[in-house]
């Protein structure tokens, strides 16, 4: 490996790995903020910066108390215990699930930051390069494949339980596979019905404009596709 040496335990390797800890986090962080996404550079660099100093703290310890310190216990601790941090950068709005690529990048920084703190920073700068570059170039390939899916969801609001009914119906009278629904009561009179569906459409239908004839069924306020 290019960086074999780099795990020998010297002040200048140590600045090394420092360095390129704040470096690869800084990458991962700003490759995220470009996107106006959660979990920034400070954030990632900060996250990919602790995990290093925990790391380098564990082998400085393994070396000081060889018989008393197991150097994969921190490790393992920084892996379970940054799940706090990527959590807060989920959020659930209108049933949309949001921030989940975030918190996982923030939980691969981790992993990165403790791989260069232990010296193998070969595997921490492919998995990054490995990890932005599918940050581009996987939702290309989604977007192609999900454009040729039959299955669509939707967000609908309606009038009441009556329309709901007859919403499900005329999906399926129209010949769509109803996969699943959720129905949210309105918390206080007078408000709207809220519907997530997810159906299954056939070959010749277009789901955009299938999606709008639906707003047509009586008491049904929108249709939102997700």
């Amino acid at each position: 490996m290019f960086f074999s040496s780099l795990t020998e335990w010297t002040p200048f390797h140590v600045l090394i790995r420092i360095l390129v800890s704040l470096l690869l986090g800084s990458l991962i962080g700003i490759d995220r903020g470009v996107k106006k996404r959660g979990a920034g550079s400070r954030t990632d660099a900060a996250v990919c910066l602790g995990s290093t100093l925990i790391m380098l703290t564990a082998q400085y310890m393994y070396m000081e108390f060889p018989e008393r310190i197991d150097i994969s216990r921190m490790a393992s601790q920084v892996i379970s215990g940054v799940g706090f941090l990527g959590a807060g950068s989920i959020l659930v709005s209108r049933h949309q699930v949001k921030g989940l690529t975030s918190a996982a990048g923030v939980w691969v920084c981790a992993c990165v930051g403790l791989s260069v703190g232990i010296g193998f920073i070969d595997g921490a700068v492919i998995v990054t390069l490995v990890l932005l570059f599918s940050l581009h170039v996987l939702p290309m390939i989604e977007e192609r494949v999900y454009h040729y899916s039959r299955y669509m969801t939707l967000y609908v609001e309606v009038d009441d339980g009556k329309a709901v009914a007859r919403l499900i119906h005329k999906i399926k009278s129209d010949g769509c596979k109803v996969d699943m629904y959720n129905v949210e009561n309105p918390k206080a009179a007078g408000q709207s019905f809220n519907v997530l569906v997810t159906a299954c459409v056939r070959k010749n239908m277009n789901k955009d404009t299938y999606a709008q004839s639906l707003a047509e069924v009586d008491g049904v306020i929108s249709v939102d596709g997700l």
